[in-house]
């Protein structure tokens, strides 16, 4: 016990005090007769520790610990998107406080509302409410995933967030790993198991379609998730993203001139063309309308001083992903080049344009 103690940065007496209450009990002996952890006792330790130093009690942690459909890897899961909230949260409180400094270094007053705005429910909404105050159902989008869904009547939404595109007129489940998305779900909404892509707690062939929505990029294991949505239905309709053509990168003025870091958060995504075979599909393009509804990333192509609006880019993973540093950086030359024109001569012609390309792809198998 001592040496488990030692190796988990915990004291013995806490490993007394699991014990006691049933939490973790060391099930073997050593010849001494002293208490050992098996391997499966410090799998179970590990798991209790980590829930511990997200927060969670006691009681808590026993009901997540001891709950019969979730084995090693679905814990490991469900810890992985609780760290990718606190990230997400941990990144907007960065923001928040870098403002407030801002505005401290040019001696401005900063009013007991902008203080709390750092821990409040202010920060809340903005890593939050500003999800659903944007990414709001395209009605073009939703006419293709309809379109591709064909007769299903039973169909599973995985990653389904707060439930955009999830069709009225169908049997829905959702799937959706993140409490702060649950959460944000209207009522009314289609049911919603909380579990991941790559591990769906469902029977082969349960529904006639399984859907995902500007969400695959998002999962840990992408192909696994695929081929998951793959077992569970008997058609897959995919809203993704294209890597594969030469030059991708420069098919938008925002990735190109302002934030090339957008080829880091895509770093070791997989092909279009191995997403597709991995399900059986074929790739459709799905060009974004100059006013796309769904503020997803590149929904402002041609409404450029978009970007340079803080609710706009938070309800965005992207900016996240890329850092504080990046963010600043390519707002503040944005909005620098839409003062001086440049980006109006840079990108002339987008103003003829109603829609754009820019490396959306609906997979149906």
């Amino acid at each position: 016990m001592g040496r488990v103690a030692g190796l988990a940065g915990v004291t013995v007496r806490t490993l007394h005090h699991y014990d006691e209450v049933g939490l973790v009990r060391p099930s073997a002996r050593t010849a001494a007769g002293y208490r050992a952890y098996s391997a499966g006792d410090v799998e179970r330790l590990r798991e209790v520790l980590a829930y511990r130093r997200l927060g969670f009690g006691l009681r808590e942690v026993a009901e997540l610990v001891g709950d019969p459909s979730a084995d090693a890897v679905a814990h490991l899961r469900r810890l992985r998107a609780l760290l990718l909230e606190r990230q997400d949260r941990a990144a907007a409180m960065v923001a928040a406080i870098d403002r407030e400094l801002d505005v401290r270094a040019k001696g401005l007053k900063v009013t007991p509302e902008e203080q709390l705005e750092v821990f409040g429910a202010r920060l809340y909404d903005t890593i939050g409410g500003a999800y659903t105050a944007t990414r709001r159902t395209d009605p073009r989008f939703a006419a293709r995933i309809a379109d591709a869904l064909g007769d299903a009547r039973t169909v599973l939404n995985v990653g389904a967030g707060t439930g955009s595109y999830e069709p009225a007129d169908r049997d829905v489940t959702a799937v959706e790993p993140s409490a702060v998305m649950r959460a944000q779900r209207p009522a009314g909404s289609a049911p919603c198991v909380a579990a991941a892509a790559e591990d769906l707690p469902f029977e082969d062939g349960a529904f006639d379609a399984a859907m995902a929505v500007s969400t695959v990029h998002h999962w840990e294991d992408p192909m696994a998730g695929l081929r998951e949505m793959r077992r569970v239905a008997r058609r897959v309709v995919v809203l993704t993203f294209d890597t594969d053509e030469p030059g991708w990168r420069d098919r938008f003025w925002l990735t190109r001139d302002y934030l090339p870091e957008f080829a880091g958060v895509l770093a070791g995504f997989p092909s279009l063309a191995g997403m597709a075979d991995a399900i059986g599909a074929r790739a459709e393009p799905v060009p974004v309308p100059w006013d796309c509804a769904d503020g997803l990333f590149e929904a402002y192509w041609r409404r450029p001083h978009a970007y340079l609006e803080e609710h706009v880019r938070r309800a965005v993973s992207v900016w996240t992903r890329v850092g504080p540093e990046a963010e600043r950086r390519a707002v503040r030359g944005l909005g620098d080049d839409l003062r001086s024109g440049r980006w109006a001569e840079r990108n002339a012609g987008l103003g003829r344009l109603d829609a754009a390309d820019l490396g959306l792809r609906l997979l149906v198998a």
